[in-house]
């Protein structure tokens, strides 16, 4: 089995995956809407976020991992009944993906992998791979044939970001990013050049 870096607290990260041998893992509003509540549940305790997507058979998500003195021990959840004995960020992504591939296979009366084995991360080293990375997630059902705006895809923090409703993405750290809202509509109206980031492409 691959051996990837492990995810450090106080770093940015893409974390990414896709259905094993690229099967939809969403597979109905239903679905999308409880991989969120599992999100909440298991990563809003040891992360920020600031860009997210999902799509049929993957999903792209941008976050900070706080530091170990932000994490409040009594919010975590874990897939066991057993404390761990420490908070490692990266099982606590590991017991989201488990939790809603058991609740998959339950409904759907399915078993084995949902996703690929190991999920993907990437360390964001700058802040213009920050801002190119926040287009491409939210290019994404754009760029694979979904929608032809991102406005009209539901399924991505892309209106999140636009809108003023209350929210725990990191609305106001992404758009001070762009400069301001029009800055950042000015941007994702634009298309851009992301060679930089040709690697993280995944295919529907």
């Amino acid at each position: 089995m691959e051996v990837k870096d492990p995810i450090l607290y106080g770093n940015y990260y893409h974390i990414y995956n896709r259905g094993n041998n690229g099967i939809d893992v969403f597979l109905d509003n239903d679905s999308y809407y409880h991989f969120l509540r599992l999100y909440a549940k298991y990563i809003e305790p040891v992360a920020e976020t600031y860009a997210w997507c999902l799509l049929k058979n993957h999903f792209h998500i941008l976050v900070r991992i706080k530091e170990k003195v932000e994490v409040d021990e009594n919010e975590l959840t874990y897939t066991t009944t057993e404390k761990p004995k420490g908070i490692d960020p990266s099982r606590q992504f590991s017991h989201l993906f488990n939790a809603y591939t058991q609740a998959i296979n339950k409904r759907h009366n399915r078993t084995g992998c949902l996703f690929e084995n190991v999920f993907e991360r990437k360390l964001i080293s700058s802040e213009r791979y920050f801002q190119q990375l926040i287009f491409y997630i939210h290019n994404n059902p754009v760029q694979h044939g979904f929608v032809k705006q991102m406005s009209l895809y539901p399924w991505s923090s892309y209106e999140t970001i636009i809108s003023d409703k209350p929210t725990r993405l990191k609305r106001e750290e992404v758009l001070n990013l762009f400069g301001n809202k029009e800055d950042f509509l000015e941007y994702h109206n634009q298309q851009q050049d992301l060679k930089e980031i040709t690697n993280l492409k995944i295919e529907k």
